[in-house]
């Protein structure tokens, strides 16, 4: 052994107070050969930094470990003892070199005599041990301080010439000759780490799971660090840590002690194991990813960024149970009533070896069978080997276990493998635990007690190899007399010792060493067990039962296919494409199409190949890209073995067609590859040497090889290395080809076009092949020599060479070979890419011309009539999105993927095909949308499973809710591609709204109309021209400009200034209008066009709210507060507001021409709806500009800032307003001041004038509008609305506080207003969401409802996406339902958002859908959208980007917006609707699809401008397009019921308060449902040629056998609605079929439906109109009591003997939402449970009952229901109809009566009572006293009852 033995001290102390550490002497003084001197050891000594102390330490020692070079460990103890010097602050001599020059003030206070200074001795050795370490410096010690009579010199000569032989077994007794002895043992393998009871010590410390973590965290390369107070635990711990790491080596950063100076170290970013004093536990706080372990405390930190991957289960529960119990024995008899006596856990020594063997029987299950999954690639000179990783994770069924790839990747495993790989070497404990012991280690694994066994037993062996003789235990060694342990006693410095002294005893040892024999025992080497092979486990169980029945399926077919018997094959392909899934079916047709192979080739038929690749590629489909079952291996030669001929002498290959799979891109699949084949190779070359029997491996080989390497010649041994070089070469060779084969695409010029993968990427995970770095990097690219480079394919040629080069270039490094031959390969490679390249093209030609493969006839769709084809079917596949419906993930057959073709027409974009899977095969896919509909269109790389291999694909969007993903089919050449997107985008956006397919319809063959031809429709051009050039004669003075016309664009519409510049009517300002009256000014045409006007939406609908009519105009009395103005008939006030507006009547048109210019787009307010009950308008404008706001706020008297023109506008402007409050008949009943703003301040803590807070809180929270109070007041406070029972005063109060007009404005705009306190109106801010808005949250929800893929990520499921996307109908609605409430209780409102079309709109229409029940029938709703989005100019055109022009604004769905709040509405009043939800839908999707001219351009000036707006009164070009969308469902609304609702029973000027919440509103079905059978319902030609077509084609396949009468409904294939119709829709169906099949003539279902419904009327009007109204017995209600909406749900019941229907769908018998009482009617409650009347009938009888005044007395039959809590009474007790009903829970008490004039004769005086109840009182006449008595007492009972 040697040794240096050196000493050090501080001779310099640095200025703050810490030292540096000088070397004072070492021996030897040269460095030995083999153990260099450490540099920087002083660091060492004292890591914690060189200190002077005032009092002397007991002598320390500690062992650190530092790691040289050549990564050999030096082992460095040191022993620390400290020497007094005299203090220099005391005395100020100046002393020897070793004192201090300076020293730090702080040490001045202390003022002793001495201090202290550290001394070390340092022992520095390779070899580890510990004790012996202690005891030889501590005997120095010794020897100097208690001054025994031995030279220094000769006991560190001596200790410096101890020779120990590094392992085997043996003991040696060394002497220092100072009486002193010590036995040393070495281990019997070296190899078998020594631990003492370091691991034992070290889950003392830090618990089980603690030292688990760090187990794993070190195998998986973490970064470690231990703190400690103690230096010689810190290498304690770290020691442990290796040794249970073993048989892996820790080949990182290893530093058991890290000085202070150095801790910069630990922000290295390299793993690292290393110890630090907790002294600097401060400096180790920014750490953030290193896990520290706390020994003195036991704590392990594992920072929030590192994730620890663990052991795999349930290796880490067993392994954890077992060392628990080694560690507690104790635990498991914790419980017992009778515990053993002694459970002590063994000895802490033995207790280490234990722990140890869990670690060792852990390791030898995680690596169980390592050994077969290794390659030699080369025997000589020296063995390589390689480690098949995915082989092995395959094998044992690991390859998604983190922990274990993590291992195997890492650089311990590595040395493992080339430590271990060699077959031929000594073997070890664990060598033989792993070959010999699996079998054992398997059975016990579940059994820990055997477990615990095993590992005893292992433990003993490690004991036994660490301490060989346990018995010898003779230790002598002096330590320092008590008295001289402290030093006192001993002032004498350590002496400087004689070096030459030292040297003679080396070098006297040296001599005697060369004559001695050597002792080292030689090692034996052997040949390594294997083991047994690995049995592959399936892990997941996904072994089948029926597997056999598989394997036989797939052999059968692939018989077939090579018997020529195609029809079988095409039979058995889907389940053999199925079994495919399974590994063993895959590893199965693998073995079986190798028997089909001879001499390399197989030449196959067209049929044959397309099956034979198929399969290939099915089986490819699930490999992984590592390929962990070695299935892509084993089709490898296949598939450059199976072949057909092609024409010319072409042939082509199969591998040309299997190309699309990741795993070919995978640099580890071909190394694996590459290295079994060398191994084979190899193992051949010997085998024909040895000509033994065939079954050695290649391991037993290459292990018999090298023993015998030494034995033979050099001439021998070269020509062995050179054959193997070779063997490895010409495999590279080989493998370039193969390489080339499979990396080079048969289109080689397509793959230009889709750059998206990584054949760059050693790790790729995508699909083709060129990735952008690798195309982009051409600098790199390899010279060809070849002279024919081409252009063309040349990126494609470069990445391939590139990517052969570096796995060439990898493996020939790794396996020898030499220089000369690597390159020759780079030189070969690009001509071997290139030739290759030039072959694909002959090939690739050829395929063309082949009759492509029977694919599915493409079948042709039905088009609208008037839609043409612009581009003709082109075959694709439909690829599954992310909606799983259709995919079979959620049940049933998948549907998508299917292979048809897409079809271009100038209204749809249609998708007609089958499903791939052929199970479904015979049903048609349909998926289409309007083109004008498209939202999104990208470019997307598709690999479909199975078939052909598709590349280029698109994603189309629309805002239909549809997702088209697309892959088109290879015979679809890419430029076609290309032609179809340009068409596309031609058809979405074309140059002038002219171009949509509502213009171009039935005008053939032109995309863009040209209007050359004479009109047919003459007299409306001229018309629409007539008003143009009228509106220019009508004007005063004015500046005409004329251009020719083109459409203005929206930019330049923005403001008043630019349309005096822009438009080709400019008017001067000052123009006055007022003396110009309609009739005078208008020409006959122009009156013509005016009658036209007057038709519109507008002006019907002012007539029917009596808002004036225009027969008067000029007659018009003066007490008519509003008049119709015909200022806008021109459109030169307001561009976008219709011709004919309301406004005061007070105010002028030359009022309105001013005020118009403070309002956006000149959108000034007029009146759009009256309340008839109190008399309240609703008036619409867009938001004021921003001189404007601040001119309506400031207060008359307030000095003017600007010029006056401002002023007086805005003083006309509060007239304007002041005009409106004063038509209500409100108004001039009251006087004084009515504002809300004095009673928020008044009676709230909020001020009057900040109306943010408070008062409109309710709109900008979430808070819910009260549906029940009408008490606006009381919200607009803040407050919650009082309960219905409260005090009725506070209600009274804030009635009376009410402003007149409310003015809904935008809270952007209106900051810095002040709210005047005279005016009578008051300003309400809200925030409203812009259009920009709007566009992001419909981009959302799209994505939210069909996504485009479907992901597994919690953050991106449904509901969470639906959140996300923010779609804000209930902001609409609150504000909508505000608004509504104060209109209900009198005061005006006039919206004023935005530019007066968007966000008004909604609101606008919304507000007259609840107020109005009129707009809720078909007529109504159309009036209601004619008016408020045509007439005033919403910009469907604009929002709906419908042209070129508007392409970059977006799609802005407001219209969409409403209509989905209109259907929230509907879901919770479904009775109060005429129309459907379906007419929702219909109305959603055509808004969009261009198909009707009704939504296309911005505004009805427009409008007429193109000659759109009469041309529906017209005569039609072609009778079968309907231009109009209105009268398409007026003539569809006649023939079928679709858009009826059945359920519509209104109640009388009902007004609905939806309830607003989120938590209230649906996801509408029309962004979620999809009807694959037939595409989109909305257009109905579509259905009924389809059903024809249908109908017409009898001999289709599914007509053969015997018809089932069940059928399979699909919720995403079938239309429900057309599978399952509800009951009505399908009686009426039936009625309709028994006629035709009975010859009548059959009647419109409307009138078969009136008929019925008054027929079966069950109960007559309420006697009272006031009276909450009761249900009809048979409409269930399947609402929520209390809030008693009235929601969904007929129950249609059989009376007694027919089938009539008996549908009570009475208008008046239905519940009200806003009951009068405080209470709800009781009969709500009941109406829950559906009864017929005879069920509940407690008590009955005859009573005569008065009529009203004048009305004589008459019998009625009564019934007295307890149940419904009412009185009924019919006319006779057979009468099936109701006459009337009294609501007990009105009934205030029943007492008994008096005659009256014209009761029944002879009826005694007690026989009357009377019935009082809220509203009147009743008097009956029993028919006796008695009678009387029990009618009175059963009324009671149930009146106390409730």
């Amino acid at each position: 052994m040697k040794t240096g033995s050196r000493r050090e001290q501080p001779p310099y102390l640095l200025s703050k107070g810490e030292g540096l550490g000088r070397i004072l002497q070492r021996f030897p003084e040269k460095d030995w050969e083999d153990s260099p001197f450490p540099q920087g050891i002083e660091l060492f000594c004292q890591p914690s930094g060189w200190q002077l102390v005032p009092e002397r330490q007991p002598a320390s020692f500690f062992v650190a470990v530092l790691t040289d070079i050549n990564s050999e460990r030096h082992y460095c103890a040191c022993f620390t003892f400290w020497e007094g010097l005299d203090n220099p602050q005391v005395r100020r001599t100046k002393a020897k070199a070793s004192e201090a020059d300076e020293v730090d003030e702080g040490l001045a206070v202390v003022q002793s005599a001495q201090v202290f200074a550290p001394k070390s001795l340092v022992l520095v050795s390779r070899l580890d041990y510990t004790e012996v370490f202690r005891n030889c410096l501590g005997l120095i010690y010794t020897v100097h301080v208690d001054g025994l009579p031995v030279p220094l010199e000769t006991v560190i000569g001596n200790l410096l010439t101890c020779i120990i032989p590094i392992a085997g077994g043996s003991q040696r007794t060394i002497t220092l000759g100072a009486g002193d002895r010590q036995v040393i043992q070495t281990p019997i393998d070296d190899a078998l780490p020594v631990s003492g009871s370091t691991v034992a010590q070290l889950f003392r410390q830090l618990g089980i799971v603690n030292v688990l973590y760090l187990f794993c965290a070190a195998l998986t390369e973490h970064k470690i660090l231990f703190l400690s107070s103690s230096y010689q635990r810190l290498t304690d711990a770290c020691r442990g840590l290796l040794a249970i790491m073993f048989p892996l080596k820790y080949s990182f950063t290893y530093v058991p002690i890290l000085p202070g100076k150095l801790l910069e170290v630990l922000s290295t970013p390299t793993p690292f194991i290393i110890g630090v004093n907790s002294f600097f536990r401060s400096e180790t706080q920014e750490l953030l990813d290193v896990i520290i372990a706390d020994l003195d405390g036991g704590t392990v930190t594992i920072p929030e960024c590192v994730h620890i991957s663990l052991l795999p289960e349930p290796l880490l529960q067993q392994t954890q149970t077992v060392l628990s119990m080694v560690l507690d024995p104790e635990l498991e008899v914790a419980d017992h009533a009778f515990p053993p006596l002694s459970t002590q856990p063994s000895a802490l020594k033995i207790q280490d070896k234990e722990i140890r063997g869990v670690f060792l029987w852990l390791f030898a299950r995680l690596f169980q069978g390592y050994r077969w999954c290794l390659h030699i690639i080369r025997i000589h000179p020296e063995p390589v080997i390689r480690f098949h990783k995915a082989a092995f994770l395959g094998q044992r069924s690991l390859t998604e276990d983190d922990f274990l790839m993590k291992v195997l990747d890492g650089m311990a495993f590595a040395g493992f493998v080339s430590e271990r790989g060699p077959p031929y070497r000594a073997t070890d404990l664990f060598d033989d635990l792993v070959a010999n012991h699996v079998e054992r280690i398997r059975q016990e694994e579940a059994c820990p007690h055997k477990v615990l066994n095993h590992v005893k037993e292992l433990a003993e062996l490690l004991f036994k190899n660490e301490n060989p003789y346990p018995a010898v235990a003779m230790h002598k060694v002096q330590r320092p007399s008590e008295n001289n342990q402290s030093g006192v006693n001993n002032p004498t410095p350590f002496p400087v010792l004689d070096d030459v002294a030292v040297q003679l005893f080396i070098d006297h040892a040296a001599a005697k060493l060369k004559t001695a024999p050597p002792v080292v025992k030689a090692e034996l080497k052997g040949m390594v067990p294997s083991g047994p092979p690995l049995d592959t486990v399936d892990r997941n169980g996904i072994v089948m039962a029926n597997s056999a029945r598989r394997l036989e399926v797939v052999r059968n077919c692939i018989t077939y296919i090579f018997e020529n018997k195609m029809l079988e094959a095409k039979k058995l392909m889907p389940a053999v494409l199925r079994a495919l899934k399974g590994r063993a079916a895959r590893i199965c047709l693998t073995q079986e199409l190798n028997q089909h192979v001879l001499q390399n080739r197989a030449v196959l038929d067209d049929q044959q190949f397309d099956y034979i690749v198929r399969m290939m590629n099915c089986t490819l489909q699930d490999c992984s890209h590592i390929d962990e079952h070695g299935i892509a291996a084993a089709l490898l030669p296949l598939v450059t073995a199976f072949c057909r001929k092609m024409g010319a002498g072409i042939t082509q290959f199969a591998y040309s067609c299997v190309q699309e799979h990741m795993v070919w891109t995978t640099m580890q699949f071909w190394e694996a590859m590459f290295y079994s084949d060398v191994q084979s190779h190899i193992r051949a070359l010997y085998l024909e040497t040895e000509e033994g029997e065939q079954e050695i491996s290649a391991l037993e080989l290459a292990s018999e090889q090298s023993r015998l390497w030494p034995t033979l010649s050099k001439e021998l041994q070269t020509e062995r290395v050179q054959k193997e070089e070779s063997t490895v070469f010409s495999q590279a060779i080989h493998y370039a080809n193969r390489m080339s084969y499979l990396l080079l695409p048969l289109d080689t010029s397509k793959n230009r076009l889709l750059r998206s993968s990584g054949l760059g990427d050693v790790e790729s995970v995508s699909n083709s092949y060129v990735t952008n770095s690798i195309a982009g990097s051409m600098a790199e690219s390899y010279d060809t020599e070849s002279g024919f480079e081409d252009a063309e394919s040349s990126d494609v040629a470069n990445s391939v060479v590139r990517f052969i080069n570096r796995f060439v270039d990898k493996v020939c490094n790794e396996s020898g070979v030499t220089n000369e031959h690597l390159k020759a390969l780079h030189t070969m490679i690009p001509d071997i890419v290139q030739m290759h390249i030039e072959t694909l093209d002959a090939v690739h030609r050829e395929s063309k011309r082949l009759p492509p493969i029977q694919k599915p006839k493409l079948l042709r769709p039905t088009l609208l009539p008037g839609e043409e084809l612009v581009m003709d079917g082109m075959r694709v596949h439909l690829i599954p999105d992310g909606r799983e419906e259709a995919t079979g993930l959620m049940g049933g057959p998948p549907l998508l993927p299917a292979e048809g073709a897409i079809f271009l027409t100038n209204y749809r974009l249609i998708f007609k095909g089958t499903p791939n899977d052929p199970l479904v095969g015979e049903q048609v896919v349909t998926r289409s949308f309007p083109i004008a509909s498209l939202t999104k269109e990208k470019r997307i790389s598709v690999t479909i499973p199975m078939d052909q291999f598709v590349q280029e694909g698109l994603q189309l969007r629309s805002c239909t809710f549809q997702l088209m993903k697309i892959a088109f089919d290879e015979e679809v050449a890419s430029d076609l591609a290309e032609v179809f997107r340009k068409h596309m985008h031609k058809l979405r956006y074309p140059q002038h709204v002219q171009g949509t397919f509502a213009f171009t319809v039935g005008q053939c063959g032109k995309m863009v109309v040209e209007h050359k031809t004479k009109d047919k429709n003459q007299s409306l051009r001229t018309l629409s021209k007539n008003l143009v050039k009228s509106a220019k004669r009508t004007i005063g003075r004015q500046y005409v400009t004329k251009k020719k016309y083109s459409p203005p664009t929206w930019e330049n519409r923005s403001s008043f200034q630019s349309e005096l510049d822009e438009d080709e009517i400019s008017v001067s300002e000052e123009v006055d209008q007022s003396s110009l009256t309609l009739s005078s000014t208008m020409r006959s045409s122009d009156r013509q066009t005016m009658s036209n006007v007057v038709e519109r939406a507008c002006c019907r609908d002012y007539q029917r709210l009596g808002l004036g009519t225009l027969s008067n105009s000029l007659t018009r009395s003066k007490n008519e507060p509003f008049r119709i103005s015909t200022v806008n008939r021109m459109y030169t006030v307001c561009r976008s507001y219709p011709g004919l507006l309301i406004v005061p009547q007070s105010i002028p048109d030359t009022t309105i021409q001013r005020i118009c210019r403070c309002y956006r787009q000149n959108r000034f307010p007029v009146v759009c709806w009256r309340n008839s009950r109190t008399k309240a308008v609703l008036l619409r404008s867009a938001g004021l500009h921003a001189k404007g706001v601040v001119g309506f706020f400031k207060s008359p008297n307030a000095p003017a800032s600007g010029p006056s023109q401002a002023d007086s506008t805005s003083l006309e402007q509060e007239k304007y307003l002041q005009a409106i409050i004063s038509s209500m008949p409100s108004y001039s009943d009251s006087s004084g001041r009515n504002t809300l703003s004095g009673f928020t301040s008044t009676h709230m803590s909020t001020s009057g004038g900040n109306p943010s807070r408070g008062k409109w809180g309710s709109i900008r929270g979430s808070g819910r509008l009260s549906a029940y109070n009408p008490d606006v007041g009381t919200r607009l406070a803040g407050k919650e609305s009082p309960q219905s029972n409260g005090g009725p005063g506070e209600a009274l109060f804030l009635r009376q506080q009410k402003a007149y007009l409310y003015i809904i404005g935008d809270k952007a705009q209106l900051k810095g207003g002040k709210q005047d306190s005279f005016q009578q109106w008051e300003v309400v801010p809200i925030e409203v969401c812009d259009v920009r808005q709007v566009k992001n949250s419909f981009k959302k929800l799209m994505k939210a409802c069909v996504p485009s893929s479907s992901t597994t990520d919690p953050n991106m499921s449904f509901l969470r996406c639906l959140e996300e996307s923010e779609w804000m109908l209930h902001r609409v609605l609150q504000v909508s339902v505000l608004v509504v409430e104060l209109l209900d209780t009198g005061s005006s409102v006039m919206v004023s958002l935005e530019d007066g079309w968007d966000v008004t709109t909604q609101v606008v229409s919304l507000v007259q859908l609840l107020s109005d029940p009129y707009y809720r029938t078909f007529d109504g709703f159309r009036l209601l959208v004619e008016k408020e989005w045509l007439s005033f100019g919403h910009r469907f055109s604009h929002r709906g980007a419908q042209t070129l022009g508007s392409q970059n604004s977006g799609f802005t769905p407001v219209f969409l917006q409403f209509l989905d709040c209109v259907h929230q509405i509907h879901l919770q009043f479904p009775m109060e609707f005429e129309f459907s939800q379906y007419y929702l839908k219909f109305l959603a999707y055509h808004y969009v699809s261009n198909r009707f001219r009704t939504f296309l351009l911005d505004s009805d000036y427009e409008r007429i401008e193109l000659g759109v707006l009469y041309e529906e009164k017209g005569e039609r070009r072609s009778p079968q397009v309907c231009k109009s969308v209105w009268d398409y469902i007026d003539r569809l609304n006649k023939k079928t019921p679709v858009f009826y609702n059945y359920m519509f029973s209104p109640e009388d000027d009902e007004v609905l308060r939806p309830y607003t919440f989120n938590s209230n509103l649906k996801v509408w079905d029309f962004y979620m449902e999809e009807t694959l059978s037939e595409g989109p319902s909305y257009d109905w030609e579509l259905r009924g040629r389809q059903e024809r077509v249908a109908e017409e084609t009898p001999e289709r396949p599914d007509s053969s056998g015997p018809k089932s009468q069940r059928h399979i409904v699909w919720p995403c294939y079938d239309s429900l609605s057309k599978v399952v119709p509800d009951a009505i829709t399908k009686l009426l169906q039936d009625l309709q079929s028994l006629e035709a099949e009975l010859g009548q003539t059959s009647e419109k279902w409307k009138d078969t439906w009136d008929k019925i419904k008054n027929a079966q009327r069950t109960e007559t009007k309420l006697e009272s109109k006031v009276r909450p109204p009761s249900f009809s017995s048979s409409l269930l209600m399947s609402s929520n009591l209390s809030h008693q909406r009235r929601s969904q749900g007929v129950y249609l019941q059989e009376s007694g003997v027919g089938s009539s229907i008996n549908l009570a769908l009475d208008c008046e018998a239905s519940a009200t939402s806003t009951p009068a009482a405080g209470r709800p009617s009781t009969s709500t409650l009941y109406s829950q449970f559906q009864s017929t009347e005879s069920e509940n009938r407690s008590f009955e009888g005859i009573l005569f009952k008065r009529g009203a005044l004048l009305k004589p007395w008459k019998p009625r039959w009564f019934v007295l229901d307890k149940t419904k809590h009412q009185l009924r009474y019919y006319e006779s007790r057979r009468d099936k109809e109701c006459k009337g009903v009294i609501e007990l829970a009105e009934v205030e008490s029943v007492i008994p009566g008096t005659s009256a004039m014209g009761a029944p004769k002879n009826t005694e005086e007690k026989a009357f009572f009377d019935l009082k109840t809220t509203k009147r009182v009743y008097n009956f006449c029993a028919q006796d006293s008695m009678n009387a008595q029990l009618w009175m007492d059963s009324v009671q009972s149930c009146l106390s009852d409730a």
